[in-house]
């Protein structure tokens, strides 16, 4: 099984398909080396993005009403 299959299967994220058109997405590189992380990284600690509650695939929400069980 491909990292990218994991992915999809344990935690639903599909790095193969473009969440805006659904078109095929093809993987050209993989950055393992720390330090290139690292440095790639750093400018998301000075300006994190903004992510909209409809864009965060596992949001919080309030428990089921009791009503239902």
């Amino acid at each position: 099984m491909t990292w990218a299959q994991r992915l999809k299967r344990v935690f639903a994220i599909d790095i193969e398909h473009c969440r805006s058109c659904g078109g095929r997405l093809k993987v050209i590189a993989s950055i393992e080396a720390p330090a290139l992380i690292q440095r790639n990284l750093a400018p998301l600690k000075q300006h994190p993005p903004v992510l909209h509650p409809s864009s965060v695939p596992f949001a919080a929400r309030a428990p089921p009403p009791r009503s239902l069980f």
